[in-house]
């Protein structure tokens, strides 16, 4: 899948539905955007491969729960390789003084390119991310990320990667 299949299926999933000029102003409002890049499967030196993403939150659904304040999120990265995961989930949030404490958990879409194979098309994607309020909109942050396919294939590899995060709130 080359960059520009990724790109447009990105802009697919995020700008699909139709919004007067006033739901999309409130909805832009309370939409975080967050621009990672990092190190896919840096565990395995004969795979890893460089990365970007960026991954959608609205602000507008966030619910709190017994589990704490809960928000879906929906996001994408291509690795240099060529290997993609488009994914969707939930994510916690939990807040420290100025720092914020953010597990997620999103299944999605893997398509391995040119890079590893991780024995199905499905995968889920566990996550830990913590930032550093920079200002009231903007956040700095690193996260850790394992993929997994939950044995649905016959093979079931696995892969640890980490990211460097920069949220936009808007």
């Amino acid at each position: 899948m080359n960059l520009k299949i990724f790109l447009t299926t990105i802009f697919l999933i995020l700008f699909t539905h139709s919004l007067s000029a006033e739901e999309l102003e409130t909805d832009m409002q309370n939409s975080e955007l967050n621009f990672y890049t990092g190190m896919f499967d840096f565990s395995d030196d004969g795979k890893k491969s460089t990365l970007v993403g960026i991954q959608h939150q609205n602000e507008n659904l966030n619910r709190d729960t017994f589990l704490g304040n809960l928000s879906p999120v929906t996001g994408a990265l291509i690795t240099a390789d060529n290997a993609t995961y488009i994914y969707t989930g939930v994510q916690a949030q939990y807040k420290i003084g100025a720092i914020n404490f953010n597990p997620s958990f999103t299944p999605g879409f893997y398509h391995e390119g040119d890079g590893k194979d991780l024995g199905h098309v499905i995968e889920f994607k566990s996550e830990l991310q913590f930032s550093l309020n920079l200002s009231k909109n903007s956040e700095l942050g690193f996260s850790y990320n394992h993929l997994s396919n939950a044995s649905l294939g016959s093979k079931n590899p696995g892969a640890n990667s980490y990211m460097f995060n920069f949220l936009k709130n808007f």
